[in-house]
């Protein structure tokens, strides 16, 4: 059972635990019994909210709104998947030597339209696929799209007549490799864990 880590579960992973004597945090460990189990089982985890269905259900219109908006031709969905003896991941588009990854936020108060700094999750994200695709330049890109009928029962929200400038965020990252060799070591100590778990 050779455990290698999701692009999107780093975040999860580079946690510090609370006690100096502990390798691994307790969300982390969390994460690998539950991907333990998965192995074991044959079944992937289920997690579901309207958040994330939104999320899922406009990925191609949120990319097809931001070269609109940003005035860039012909971005389209990444489906090639990329994986290394560590990390595996799918980026959700690779343009111009640019690495992205696309979050449609739920609504206008759930976008990050004052953020100064990406979240951490989605930085260490961003780090694998760089670091699986070779590139080493990333944007992190927030969409501000209407919800669909079918996931809200509240009165329709439409953000057409809002400036484009207020409906996309994007954050810039740059690859650092020290990221990817700290990351590398943690899911060293990852696998013992596992190894544990399973003895």
């Amino acid at each position: 059972m050779n455990f290698k880590c999701r692009a999107s579960a780093l975040g999860k992973l580079m946690t510090n635990p609370r006690s100096k004597s502990e390798t691994l945090s307790q969300t982390t460990k969390s994460y690998l019994e539950e991907w333990v189990k998965e192995q074991i089982y044959g079944i992937k985890k289920q997690i579901n909210s309207k958040y994330l269905q939104k999320g899922l259900a406009l990925e191609d219109q949120a990319i097809e709104f931001y070269s609109v908006a940003m005035d860039k031709d012909f971005m389209i969905k990444n489906l090639d998947h990329f994986e290394d003896d560590f990390f595996t991941g799918t980026p959700d588009c690779m343009h111009e030597g640019i690495v992205y990854d696309f979050k449609t936020s739920w609504d206008c108060f759930t976008f990050p339209l004052f953020d100064q700094e990406p979240d951490m999750g989605y930085y260490y994200q961003l780090q694998v696929y760089m670091h699986l695709t070779g590139l080493r330049k990333a944007k992190l890109v927030y969409t501000l799209q209407d919800t669909p009928d079918y996931l809200t029962h509240e009165e329709p929200v439409s953000y057409a007549h809002v400036d484009n400038s207020y409906r996309v965020k994007e954050f810039e990252i740059d690859y650092d490799p020290m990221v990817i060799e700290t990351a590398k070591a943690r899911i060293q100590e990852c696998r013992d864990y596992v190894k544990e778990l399973l003895s």
